[in-house]
């Protein structure tokens, strides 16, 4: 996850009534390294301050044995978002990371989640909220 200005509407937009955040620790530290890698000084600021007003629900880690279910459907070090988002019931996983997460293998593993970028997904809210 990169923290963006489509990012940063993402996290004002869950902070409303219709949507919640779900996220756990280690992907909030993934976020802070690719903000720290990438972006400026104001940015991770930004970040710190969106997620403290946010308040997102942080849920416990994926098992070994439950990361081990995703080995043949991601690449090893994104199975934990994959995981996290479904043991957290999130409708939605929204990433940068198209290379990842948007691949004919996810596609026909038919998960109960959508995938999609920060982009897509506030065209879908202004669609139809």
């Amino acid at each position: 996850m990169v923290f963006c200005a489509g990012s940063s509407l993402i996290l004002e937009v869950c902070r409303g009534i219709r949507f919640s955040a779900v996220t756990t620790r280690k992907i909030l530290l993934e976020a802070q390294r690719n903000i720290r890698k990438k972006l400026s000084s104001e940015a991770i600021l930004r970040f710190y301050k969106e997620i403290a007003n946010l308040n997102p629900e942080i849920i416990r880690p994926p098992t070994k044995e439950r990361l081990s279910q995703y080995d043949d459907i991601i690449a090893l070090k994104d199975r934990h978002v994959l995981a996290s988002t479904l043991e957290g019931k999130a409708a939605f996983l929204i990433t940068l990371d198209r290379k990842h997460f948007q691949t004919e293998v996810i596609r026909k593993a038919n998960l109960p989640i959508t995938i999609m970028t920060p982009k897509e997904f506030l065209e879908l809210v202004k669609k139809y909220y």
